[in-house]
């Protein structure tokens, strides 16, 4: 059946990494008519593939910590063979990635770099390059082509759906011993106290940042400040530098400020969920903005720490003696926005589903609901968030099942899935075939004894 168990590597996510190590996979490719380039293996329409490029995924993967022992030449070529495909027919299909996008993605990527290299010189250094420009021209062109690729990718299963009788014809084709085994899950629910801050406190921070602000315009080093003084430990270490655009996921308020400074202006103190900020802007460019940022947060008194779980001592109380339901507590007096008309139940971020699959769970849940019975109610959690900061919270679980084979009446939002993905596989499977046949594909002799899973060869 199962063509889900099939191994390819056409699947491998290319959105995981966090860095540029997703690009070392350094594909050139130029119009093959136009420039003969030696060590080419492999060519799908005006692509080409290096024997090199080869070379520099495997070496990727190793400082990943991957396993390259399981992974042969071949496996990485028919990758490769694939990525190409799906690039050029985006072109053929007229699929556009604009300059633009690919500098945003090329920068924020170079920036996840930068931060875990230490500076832009190591990134450099690293990557073997003159200097930062022939960086960028380097991976220009493989961003493209990744982009291209992803997009033509879901383009081809964006319609594909399942409807019910499909599933259940897929689920009854499942060999008996194959049928998926489903761990043991739970829905959570829960509700949350947060401890008061006083506006004493509130006052304090921007008055605070008033007078680092005040320093920097008399000369002082914005740079030192920040790296003394805000609590942002993404950028702190490096002086608050942060550069972005209207699309970089950042919070409303801090970017409604960011893009109404002009160069060398410094925000008075604003807030976020985060807390209090002051912004100077170094440079703009276009649609990007270079800044500099110092973040302080108001500080939780132990006073107002003691009247939360004292205030959610209460609410245990009174759903233990049967005064209130969880559910209705929650309702009332749980200070989450996103649970409390739930009656404090949790969506599985995954899923969006009010189950959470136990061995499959957030470490720090798993470790609060574990021990816990049916309708047990814990004693008051502290816990903390970024944005949010310490708080109280007691949980409940409010339904159980153990671990079972897939039965398609209870699981069958879980079967659906694996359908949909399996009718997906197909669908890619079979344009794969027929872009293959019509598609411009030569492969040296050195590889055409490879064990593909798709006819490179055509044979």
């Amino acid at each position: 059946m199962m063509q889900l168990k099939k191994k390819s590597m056409k699947f491998i996510n290319k959105t995981t990494l966090t860095t540029l190590f997703l690009f070392v996979f350094a594909i050139h490719f130029s119009q093959v008519k136009r420039q003969k380039i030696d060590g080419v293996v492999g060519v799908v329409g005006d692509y080409v593939i290096l024997d090199s490029d080869i070379d520099l995924e495997l070496i990727t993967i190793r400082a990943q910590g991957g396993d390259i022992s399981k992974i042969t030449r071949c496996e990485l070529f028919g990758k490769q063979l694939e990525d190409k495909l799906y690039a050029h027919h985006a072109i053929q299909d007229s699929i556009e990635v604009t300059d633009m996008e690919v500098n945003a993605f090329l920068n924020e990527q170079l920036d996840a770099a930068v931060e875990q290299l230490g500076s832009m010189e190591k990134v450099v250094k690293y990557y073997n390059k003159k200097n930062e420009e022939d960086l960028r021209n380097h991976f220009f062109d493989v961003v493209k082509m990744n982009k291209l690729t992803s997009q033509m990718q879901k383009k081809i299963i964006d319609e594909v759906e399942v409807t019910p009788e499909e599933v259940r014809n897929f689920f009854r084709q499942i060999p008996e011993d194959e049928i998926p085994i489903f761990g043991a899950e739970v829905e959570v629910a829960q509700i949350i106290i947060k401890p008061k801050v006083s506006e004493e406190e509130k006052q304090k921070v921007v008055n605070k940042l008033k007078e680092i602000r005040t320093e920097i315009l008399n000369g002082s080093s914005f740079f030192s400040k920040a790296v003394l003084f805000s609590e942002d430990p993404g950028s702190s270490s490096i002086g608050g530098f942060i550069k972005m655009n209207r699309k970089t996921p950042f919070v409303k308020e801090f970017k409604d400020v960011a893009f109404s400074l002009a160069e060398g202006e410094i925000s008075d103190p604003f807030e976020t969920i985060f807390g209090y900020h002051i912004i100077m802007v170094e440079k703009i460019k276009g649609q990007e903005v270079e800044l500099r940022h110092i973040l302080m947060a108001p500080k939780v008194s132990q006073d107002a720490m003691k009247q939360a779980k004292e205030k959610i001592e209460a609410i245990r109380e009174k759903i233990i003696r049967g005064e209130i339901s969880f559910a209705d507590a929650a309702k009332s007096e749980s200070e989450e926005k996103e649970t409390k008309n739930n009656g404090g139940v949790l969506l599985n971020p995954r899923t969006m589903e009010p189950r959470f699959e136990l061995t499959k769970m957030d470490p720090s849940l798993y470790g609060q609901v574990a021990s816990l019975q049916v309708n047990e109610v814990s004693r008051p959690i502290v816990d903390e968030e970024r944005g949010v900061g310490k708080f109280y919270k007691i949980i409940t679980v409010n339904k159980k099942t153990e671990e079972h084979k897939a039965d398609f009446s209870k699981d069958y939002i879980k079967i659906k899935e694996i359908a949909l993905r399996d009718k997906q596989i197909k669908t890619i499977a079979k344009w794969t075939e027929e872009k293959i046949n019509e598609t411009y594909i030569k492969i040296n002799e050195a590889y055409k004894n490879c064990e593909f899973t798709n006819n490179w060869v055509k044979k």
